[in-house]
């Protein structure tokens, strides 16, 4: 028994993930169809060349199917790039908004810090004046007091 003939027993085959309605029915009506060679009494030559056309048709139904599945992982691929390139868009813009307010926030504590400077370097400019004059009016009173 052929693998033809045996195929045809089968009524309705699970349909796997890789092929289409269409192509399981070419594929069904193949082994269905008599062979060349079954009716004619030349059966050697009509059965090899059965057997090389249903091959050439099968290896063709399988390089579709790879096609297509290829086509897809791609098309999947190229999906799931582009819903991580507008997730990284999303996460740049946060980031340079944060930067953003960082360097402001910088900005401002710097100005606070060169006035703040410059207040303690007044404060201690009128600090040493004030320890001038107390020095001096201590000089003074002792003067006074010795007289």
């Amino acid at each position: 028994m052929s693998f033809a003939q045996e195929a045809v027993q089968f009524e309705c085959p699970v349909q796997g993930p890789g092929f289409t309605d269409n192509e399981i029915q070419e594929l069904l009506s193949l082994l269905r169809s008599p062979s060349p060679g079954q009716n004619s009494g030349s059966s050697g030559s009509n059965q090899a060349l059965y057997s090389l056309d249903e091959r050439r048709r099968r290896r063709m139904l399988s390089n579709r199917e790879s096609a297509r599945r290829s086509r897809w992982r791609k098309k999947r691929h190229l999906e799931d790039l582009t819903q991580q390139l507008n997730r990284l868009k999303i996460v740049n813009r946060e980031l340079k908004n944060r930067l953003g307010s960082i360097l402001n926030q910088s900005h401002v504590l710097w100005r606070e810090n060169d006035r703040l400077m410059l207040e303690s370097i007044a404060l201690k400019s009128r600090l040493s004046d004030l320890c001038y004059v107390f020095a001096a009016m201590q000089k003074s009173q002792q003067q006074c007091s010795s007289l």
